[in-house]
């Protein structure tokens, strides 16, 4: 059974278009959550969304390449060459044992929904139209951009997407089919129609006030709040990376993914398949919560969701339920959809790294039914042996991470 370790991260995401920079800004409490410059939104209910700023796609990207590349592979290929550079690891591995998993929940929606436009106004579609929306598109160019010929695969759950990229390419390595995997996902779906549609279906917050729009676990939260952004992992055969003294974040130890069998949108109320999917993991990680262990809630500020979810840590972790650290980091990026799981992971392995917990910002008025220590307001400081990530995804998709120190064999 192969080890597997983390040794390079890139994030562009609504409070940093860097690892460093968004972490700095989780741990400060910084909200990511504003109007909506994109497009106008008037005619629409919700007029908020946790936006990237000032992201510069020709860091990455020629002018010639960018009209054959939606929004969301921009975003995909800037985290993973940021991550790629991160680890040092391009001159330390054959391109056939370096693989892609990278995942989006709705893919290139802005090429689609543009060259509709265009066909309906009379005028051409582009040709580069299909292989720009396409979601596979995205582990497709990082896999031409760094040259990997290892497997190379796209993952779509939803809303735990980047959890199972990541988990499924953890496995991919410790089976041996490649020597470490690009994982991750990208999501750039910030466009009238999508915000449209959540709401329909009642799932984003109308609350115009972007300090009080996403308050996990908070009484009075009314919905999740749209966002955009890529994150990504360089995971890594713990042996190869030690042998080449790469850097080393934290080790991935478990990794589940369950489904509920329910409902389209809902969480099952008892909460069975996400706790079954926490035990999995951490039965895979061989762990037991407990005061050192810090827990990235998928806390998406819906009233389902967060009840749903603390359900589940209590049934899962038992009475170390009241010992660990949970905080959603959604209360200041919003909710990146298929890109969300990545970048939690990321935050799970920055509080291993250096001990910080970033905050629930605008938790001031608990729910009854979530009373467990959500860090509200500001960040603290404790010894952080493991961390875990949970992830729920529309259909019924639940993907669980367990990371932790790495410990000499």
């Amino acid at each position: 059974m192969r080890r597997v370790v983390v040794t390079g991260m890139g994030a562009v995401t609504p409070v940093g278009n860097t690892v460093e920079q968004t972490w700095e800004n989780l741990v400060a409490g910084k909200n990511g959550i504003g109007p909506i410059t994109r497009f106008d939104s008037s005619n629409l209910k919700v007029h908020i969304a946790a936006e990237v700023k000032d992201f510069d796609p020709l860091q990455y990207f020629s002018k010639s390449d960018l009209r054959k590349n939606d929004l969301f592979t921009q975003y995909a290929v800037a985290a993973a060459e940021q991550a790629m550079a991160d680890s040092g690891i391009k001159d330390h591995i054959a391109p056939e044992r370096l693989g892609v998993y990278l995942g989006s929940g709705i893919g290139g929606i802005t090429t689609t929904l543009e060259n509709h436009t265009s066909m309906e106004n009379g005028k051409h579609v582009s040709p580069y139209m299909i292989p720009a929306m396409i979601i596979n598109m995205g582990a497709g160019v990082i896999s031409m951009r760094t040259g990997a010929k290892g497997p190379c695969v796209p993952i779509v759950t939803a809303c735990a997407t980047s959890t199972h990229t990541v988990g499924e390419a953890f496995h991919c390595i410790r089976d041996g089919y490649a020597d470490a995997v690009i994982a991750g996902g990208s999501e750039a779906a910030l466009v009238p129609l999508t915000v449209a549609g959540f709401s329909s279906c009642k799932a984003l917050t109308t609350n115009p006030d972007p300090a009080t729009a996403s308050i996990p676990f908070d009484k009075r939260r009314s919905g999740f709040v749209l966002g955009e952004g890529a994150a990504i992992l360089i995971l890594e055969e713990y042996e190869h990376a030690k042998a080449r003294g790469a850097k080393i974040y934290g080790e991935v130890l478990g990794y589940a993914n369950t489904g509920d069998a329910y409902h389209f949108t809902a969480p099952e109320p008892e909460a069975e398949g996400i706790t079954r999917c926490i035990r999995l993991a951490l039965e895979e990680a061989g762990i037991t919560p407990d005061e050192h262990t810090y827990v990235n809630a998928h806390g998406t500020s819906t009233q389902l969701n967060d009840a749903t979810e603390t359900k589940g840590f209590k049934q899962a972790f038992g009475e170390a339920a009241y010992k660990v650290k949970i905080s959603s980091t959604k209360s200041m990026t919003g909710h990146l959809l298929g890109a969300t799981g990545a970048l939690e992971a990321i935050a799970c392995l920055k509080a291993i790294d250096t001990g910080d917990i970033p905050p629930t910002i605008g938790l001031t008025e608990p729910d009854p039914a979530c009373d467990l220590d959500y860090t509200p307001g500001k960040s603290v400081h404790m010894d952080v042996e493991n961390a875990i990530s949970t992830n729920l995804g529309f259909g019924g998709h639940n993907g669980c991470l367990v990371f932790g120190k790495v410990r000499e064999a």
